[in-house]
């Protein structure tokens, strides 16, 4: 159930593009036609998936303070944090260039339309910005980890393919002139943002219910204790009335 909670709050209520705006130069510049944003998705997908989990090794056996324990009790007082980012970025872009071989190699066409952008993956802020926010939310396990990366690719893919089709529909359409190109692509992604905002209460909504609980229990506690002592003074009245 965890896997799955953070898998769909990393898709849609966490989404990199629409909920923090990560990624938005490749979003873009390239969700202009619909089959480079499924290529590019697609390398985003795969260099999180692969990069989160690996930095989340990084970060819970050398980085974090103490980590360093597994060599030695001298070791336990180490702390590499300060390492952070440039292990992170140095994890991120060996797998970009990992993915610029493979699509190169099995897919020219593609690796031409990408172009610089490709390589930059390696410098996408989405792409860090999954392995930091892995770190600042404490995620648990290497499996949690996992999720996390799958998840936040395939929203980001999500975003830029969403994107890439409305652009290439309002091609044909009679938008303002002073609104043409990068001016209502921006009003349509914060229109998705917004509406992307709306999944926030898929799994809020149990939470406020737990929290309305407790409360209602000592409303009704605190009723008792005052209907008790009500009665105590009843009681108290009807003693002196009878002396």
């Amino acid at each position: 159930m965890e896997h799955i909670e953070l898998f769909f709050k990393s898709i849609f209520i966490d989404n990199m593009v629409f909920a923090t705006f990560l990624g938005m130069c490749s979003y873009l510049a390239i969700s202009k036609k619909v089959s480079t944003s499924v290529g590019m998705g697609a390398a985003v997908i795969f260099v999180l998936t692969v990069t989160v989990p690996l930095n989340w090794l990084l970060d819970q056996y050398i980085l974090q303070e103490g980590a360093l324990s597994w060599l030695g009790e001298e070791y336990a007082s180490y702390d590499l944090s300060f390492l952070s980012f440039i292990m992170f970025i140095a994890t991120i872009a060996t797998m970009v260039q990992l993915v610029e071989i493979i699509v190169e190699k099995f897919s020219p066409s593609l690796y031409n339309s990408l172009g610089i952008f490709l390589p930059l993956i390696a410098v996408n802020c989405a792409i860090l910005g999954g392995s930091l926010f892995m770190q600042s939310r404490e995620i648990p396990s290497f499996g949690l980890a996992v999720t996390y990366g799958v998840g936040s690719g395939i929203g980001w893919f999500l975003a830029i393919l969403a994107i890439a089709a409305i652009r290439e529909k309002i091609r044909y359409s009679s938008v303002p002139p002073a609104l043409r190109g990068l001016g209502i692509t921006f009003i349509i992604t914060g229109l998705m943002a917004i509406g992307f905002m709306s999944f926030g209460g898929m799994l809020t909504g149990g939470d406020e219910e737990k929290k309305d609980e407790p409360a209602t229990e000592a409303k009704v506690e605190v009723k008792q204790e005052l209907d008790k002592e009500k009665d105590a003074k009843v009681v108290a009245e009807n003693t002196n009335i009878n002396k």
